[in-house]
């Protein structure tokens, strides 16, 4: 057998084993950081859709119950009763939107990483496979 003919069949697929390894990793965080990216727009939507004003409401009444322990019940239109409840409020929204946008996007990521593990396996296959055919 020629060994110079060898040497140079083994080469080929060295290289195109080390090319599938690189596009992998190149692929692996791409499929994540685009599920990462979808998740987080797919999270605000949502965010505006479904927190926004639900958030407002709890963190208003949040704040009414705060203010009207602080200043008694009814609580009057004060301008201090009246920050408590606008702080209140930002804070119920803020929360929900951090919730929210986070919690999608965390569904994207993994969405984007079972996707990255799926085509790991079938590179692998594809090496084994040529692997196997070379050596025979």
């Amino acid at each position: 057998m020629n060994e110079l003919g060898s040497g140079t069949v083994d080469a080929k697929y060295f290289y195109r084993g080390a090319m599938q390894r690189k596009e992998e990793k190149t692929m692996k965080t791409s499929f994540a950081k685009k599920g990462l990216y979808i998740g987080s727009g797919a999270g605000l939507i949502i965010f505006v859709l479904f927190g926004l004003l639900p958030g407002s409401l709890l963190g208003g009444a949040a704040g009414i119950n705060i203010a009207g322990w602080l200043f008694g019940q009814p609580v009057e239109s004060a301008l201090l009763s009246r920050i408590i409840v606008f702080v209140f409020m930002l804070i119920g929204t803020l929360i929900s939107g951090v919730v929210i946008v986070t919690g999608v996007s965390v569904l994207g990521w993994i969405t984007g990483w079972v996707m990255d593990s799926r085509t790991h396996e079938k590179v692998t296959k594809i090496d084994d496979t040529v692997a196997a055919a070379h050596k025979r």
